[in-house]
């Protein structure tokens, strides 16, 4: 399945490097973007929301961040229009292996799954299914 976007929201512009590779690799998605702000990126799905066919499918979202975590960035994204979320799915793309982070994240509809880090091409199929 290849994506029209794929958004990676990371504060580490080396894993962003990194999963941006992956990601191109597999041949995914048209166009992948990664933001280290998690605020930038709320920006800019915030202007994403005046044309949705702009708006990413898939944002790989890390939660350890130091100005934004990526639960209060999932708390500002659950305020977005219904029609908009609808269309976008969230991965958690994290080092955290405590279970509290995976639990929490199962509390946001829009987040798909919980995965540890680093993205491996050989399981983006079933990730991203």
């Amino acid at each position: 399945m290849k994506f029209k976007q794929i958004l990676l929201v990371d504060d580490s512009e080396i894993d962003n490097f990194i999963n941006k590779t992956v990601l191109t690799k597999a041949n995914v998605a048209e166009r992948i973007l990664s933001e280290t702000s998690p605020e930038t990126a709320l920006k800019y799905l915030r202007k994403c929301c005046n044309d949705p066919s702009s708006f990413p499918e898939i944002i790989f979202l890390d939660i350890k961040m130091p100005e934004l975590n990526g639960f209060e960035f999932l708390e500002a994204f659950g305020l977005f229009p219904e029609h908009i979320k609808e269309k976008c799915c969230v991965y958690i793309l994290s080092s955290s292996i405590d279970p509290k982070d995976e639990e929490r994240a199962k509390q946001f509809p829009c987040v798909k799954n919980h995965i540890i880090k680093p993205l491996v091409i050989e399981q983006l199929d079933s990730i991203l299914k």
